[in-house]
């Protein structure tokens, strides 16, 4: 486990080993962290504009001990898998332009307009609360589960903004994003009482009666 502290310290860490400047946005338990909602976490997870800049990053990150590992073992046969890196009880999960089903869209990028400075050369923006929402439904672990309820129970969410994500998901090729959104917050009402209101699930369902319906037109 990593704890804040820690967190914050490794950064500094891997800053000083930077060969340029690098912004990356802080996803998952990371940004959790930085928005206090958690105080340890099992990874590190974040996402690069580039390939080029997450190669900067993993020298850097490989200078300080940490080896690659198989992110099969965590992710299993899920697409679009983080490169992992490893150090006794730490690890990086590091991500380019998509994590697992979740494209990290230009409107995703905006919305994460809290930026943390380590050192001269690290920059991380921190992503909403609304799309860490998103990517723990994409990546659909227990802990994940797990981290969206306390997300719901702590901080009001504004649903027009995870709804409208979904669909913009959806007009980025992910098909089915606003159907396995809509599955995924039934599951957690019905089989853990978290409080999502009907009208967001209605609204969800509605969007996929008409891409079925869309479908059925073109055929």
């Amino acid at each position: 486990m990593i704890n804040v502290d820690k967190q914050l310290s490794l950064f500094v860490d891997v800053s000083k080993r930077l060969k340029k400047k690098i912004t990356a946005c802080a996803i998952g338990g990371t940004a959790m962290m930085f928005s206090g909602f958690k105080d340890s976490t099992l990874d590190i997870d974040l996402v690069f504009d580039s390939e080029k800049d997450r190669s900067v990053f993993i020298d850097a990150v490989e200078v300080l001990g940490y080896k690659v590992m198989d992110s099969v073992v965590v992710y299993g046969s899920k697409a679009n898998h983080p490169l992992m890196l490893t150090r006794g009880d730490e690890r990086f999960d590091l991500f380019v332009g998509f994590v697992i089903g979740f494209v990290f869209s230009d409107a995703v990028k905006s919305r994460a307009d809290e930026i943390r400075q380590f050192g001269d050369g690290l920059f991380l923006r921190v992503v909403d609360v609304h799309d860490i929402i998103l990517m723990k439904c994409a990546t659909d672990r227990l802990k994940d589960k797990d981290d969206i309820i306390k997300i719901i129970s702590l901080k009001k969410i504004d649903w027009d903004v995870v709804v409208g994500e979904a669909k913009n998901q959806v007009l980025l090729g992910r098909e089915t994003a606003v159907f396995d959104l809509g599955c995924f917050l039934e599951d957690l009402r019905n089989s853990s009482g978290v409080d999502i209101p009907v009208s967001v699930l209605d609204s969800l369902f509605e969007f996929v009666k008409q891409q079925a319906d869309a479908k059925r037109v073109r055929k």
